[in-house]
């Protein structure tokens, strides 16, 4: 029998994706508004992809009506705007979701029609695409946020004017020693497991994540145009980009700093951690610090393992306001099983992707553990992440 609670955390993310897609006009549904974002209505599409697949294909044996969009939605990242060229208009995509989504729950509710398989042992797999979901609405905010930033008249006028603040050591020390990394049960993702201990050097990790001011400072000390502060993917990336501040960053006529939210401009917070960082700026960032902050000698972007130990020991505070790039490549622990289907893995250990932890404002409570990973590739910036910096195992500047 499916755990109510696993039902429930599915159903509501169905009614997040439906409600999000349902307010875009119709003639943005399938628009791309980003080049590394896809269309709302291609996210819509996913999530239903991802059940026709998982639950009717895989569990219930009936692979026809995946196989039907197979070549739409099957690949987490598509490529190009021919796709969205082949999705269906708004209100068909709309009917088509929600029609899918409640067969999929009145068979879900009734152990009757569900065949004995693995992956329903404790509700997993409906807690598994409740968390799958979970990731696309993030992505669709973003794609929101694309779209309120192409619309933005630029006549925005900020009220309280966002002032740059010299990084500040508030580190906290986290002595040698073996820590365990990774989850050891329940409805987690694959690539959260095994559960392994690993040894880690003493460090310090910063207290909080970069903040607004904090990053401001960066900016304006030259951040975006001293390339001493980038390293070689860095200085390609910036060049290309041109990029002179987070992702979703403008300036009013006054030259002061606001940021663009789903629901347009807004004034940017001082000690809220920035976001809309690719790992190269977060890299960048890191740099920075190091030759200017007192006490952030040596800093660098933290390791996850690093990360995820100072969570687990409560050592650290305003995690889960936004994502944060890690310093290492992502991978699979050693002992990792694999997926019995590659649909079940939302992140594949590719070539030159990097882990991110932590959550950000928009993440569901599903996704909101220690253990969580995210990986992503380094020149990403509509993820909402920032960074969090650790530094080697002196004294804290504050003690």
């Amino acid at each position: 029998m499916i755990e109510p609670q696993a039902l429930g955390a599915l159903a509501g993310t169905h009614g997040l994706l439906l409600q999000l897609v349902e307010r875009l006009p119709s003639r943005d549904c399938n628009r791309r508004f980003d080049r590394l974002l896809p269309s709302a209505g291609w996210l819509l599409g996913r999530a239903v992809y991802l059940e026709l697949h998982l639950l009717r294909g895989v569990v219930m044996g009936d692979d026809d009506l995946a196989g039907r969009v197979r070549t739409l939605f099957e690949h987490e990242h598509p490529q190009g705007a021919p796709q969205d060229e082949r999705l269906p208009p708004q209100d068909h995509l709309l009917n088509w979701a929600g029609e899918i989504f409640d067969q999929d729950l009145t068979s879900l509710a009734n152990p009757r029609q569900l065949p004995s398989h693995p992956l329903l042992d404790n509700s997993w797999l409906v807690w598994h695409l409740a968390q799958r979901h979970a990731l696309l609405y993030e992505r669709l905010l973003a794609v929101i946020t694309a779209r309120s930033a192409q619309r933005e008249r630029g006549d925005y006028q900020v009220d309280q004017v966002l002032q740059a603040h010299l990084p500040q050591d508030d580190s906290r020390r986290i002595e040698q020693g073996h820590y365990r990394i990774g989850a050891r049960e329940g409805a987690v993702m694959t690539n959260e497991q095994p559960a392994q201990m690993v040894e880690l050097n003493a460090f310090r990790i910063s207290r909080r994540p970069v903040s607004n001011a904090e990053y401001l400072a960066f900016m304006r000390d030259g951040g975006y145009h001293e390339t001493d502060w980038w390293d070689e993917n860095g200085r390609q990336w910036l060049s290309s980009a041109r990029a002179h501040g987070p992702w979703h960053w403008r300036q009013d006529a006054a030259g002061h700093w606001y940021c663009i939210g789903t629901n347009g401009p807004m004034d940017l917070q001082q000690d809220d951690p920035v976001s809309g960082l690719s790992a190269h700026e977060a890299r960048a960032y890191a740099t920075w610090a190091a030759a200017r902050g007192k006490g952030l000698a040596g800093a660098v972007p933290q390791h996850e393992y690093q990360w995820e130990t100072a969570t687990r020991m409560g050592e650290i505070e305003m995690h889960g306001r936004s994502w944060e790039w890690c310093a290492n490549a992502f991978h699979h622990y050693p002992g990792y099983q694999g997926a019995s289907d590659g649909a079940l893995e939302p992140c594949a250990a590719n070539a030159g992707e990097y882990a991110l932890r932590g959550g950000c404002l928009h993440t569901q409570p599903s996704l909101r553990r220690s253990t969580f990973r995210l990986c992503a590739a380094p020149d990403r910036r509509e993820l909402f992440a920032g960074t969090r910096l650790v530094m080697p195992p002196g004294k804290a500047a504050w003690e």
